[in-house]
């Protein structure tokens, strides 16, 4: 057959079907091109933020798609907030959660610690971060050997550099969490190393430096935060835990919404100032933010941060192009300051209350590597 009859031979076969799909004899074949779902992150106009786009701001509307899209597949993410210049610009929650809703966020609370700390030095409530820890707690003298105990001071409490142990590492994790009462814990924990010495990630000594403050204070940390840095930041509080003496844990579990989170990394970001208001002192934030510790995790958290390092209860890394720190709590719930970018990036999550195990990490990880991945794909300077 030659080349000219077989295509009319093709296009009388192709007549044929097509006069059957309208007489409705034949079967009907509906060909379905996959296109992407479509990716919302429009923050809601309630009043409380000023609203803005991401291209509007500087960022890649794409990338932040990107963002999104990959956001959606995570099981433990509750919230993904982004701050670019001031202006609220990006916004999505999962998990059947909402904006007015305040979820526990682990280890974020200590760098609220941090900034109360800040606060407590302006007010005269405490004299000096070398004051010795153990002087807030007099029913304790005399009730250990290790007097090296008398040397610990609240910046090395700032610092994680206490010489009580790294918890998740030394053994002394599950007697904490089991613990009702955290306090006589720091007789009963050893050191590991001289106060000062190296760096140890202590929830223990995290909690006592929010008991300090309730004891030097008068009142309860709850209380404190909300005269001085809640309420000036017009921010609510939700939930926040209580050991077997009523303390707030200084170490964990804080509620906020993530817009509220957000308005806190902002504060941050704006060295302390919000709304023309110096709520933290701009020495204390610039002082919170140096590195005391560094080669944390050896150096690598996940995919793409690295240099991990550690200032006053707030973390350091870097991704891509740039630097930035951040509160982190167990889960996933992370406030991020990216300086270079004037952005601030806001995740909520479970707190994965008790699990620790590899299944717990790679819930975890794999937000720390959603946020991380999204710094280093923006173009650098």
């Amino acid at each position: 057959m030659s080349a000219k009859l077989k295509e009319r031979a093709k296009a009388a076969v192709v007549l044929l079907f097509i006069a059957a799909l309208v007489m409705g004899c034949g079967p009907r074949v509906v060909e379905v091109t996959a296109t992407p779902s479509a990716v919302t992150y429009d923050p809601l106009d309630r009043g409380d933020w000023r609203i803005s786009t991401p291209e509007l701001q500087g960022l890649d509307p794409d990338i932040v798609a990107d963002l999104y899209r990959d956001a959606a597949q995570l099981s433990n993410l509750y919230g993904l907030l982004i701050v670019k210049n001031g202006y609220l610009v990006a916004e999505q929650y999962f998990s059947w959660r909402g904006v007015d809703i305040a979820s526990p966020t682990a280890s974020v609370t200590k760098s609220y610690v941090s900034a109360l700390t800040g606060i407590a030095l302006r007010e005269g409530i405490l004299t000096s971060i070398d004051q010795e820890m153990m002087d807030f707690f007099p029913e304790f003298a005399g009730r250990y050997d290790d007097l090296r105990k008398d040397q610990i001071t609240i910046r090395q409490v700032l610092q994680m550099r206490s010489g009580y142990p790294w918890e998740e590492f030394s053994g002394n994790l599950g007697p904490l969490l089991s613990s009702p009462n955290w306090l006589p814990l720091l007789v009963e924990f050893p050191l590991s190393a001289d106060p000062g010495a190296e760096f140890g990630y202590s929830n223990l000594t995290a909690h006592t430096m929010g008991v300090i403050l309730a004891r030097a204070s008068g009142t309860s940390l709850r209380s404190f935060g909300e005269t001085y840095l809640f309420e000036p930041l017009g921010v609510e509080v939700g939930s926040w835990p209580t050991d077997a003496s009523g303390y707030h844990f200084g170490s964990g579990d804080v509620a906020f919404t993530a817009r509220d989170m957000a308005k806190f990394g902002l504060l941050y970001l704006n060295g302390g100032t919000y709304e023309g208001r110096q709520i933290i002192p701009s020495e204390w934030v610039s002082a919170s933010l140096q590195t005391y510790s560094t080669g944390i995790y050896g150096d690598r958290l996940g995919s793409y941060l690295r240099q991990i390092g550690y200032g006053y209860l707030w973390w350091y890394a870097e991704a891509g192009d740039y630097s930035f720190n951040y509160a982190w709590g167990h889960g996933g719930n992370l406030i991020i300051l990216v300086h270079e970018l004037d952005m601030v990036v806001v995740t909520t999550a479970g707190n994965l209350a008790g699990e620790f195990g590899e299944a717990a990490w790679r819930k975890e990880r794999a937000i720390i590597d959603l946020v991380g991945g999204f710094i280093a794909s923006i173009p650098g300077p």
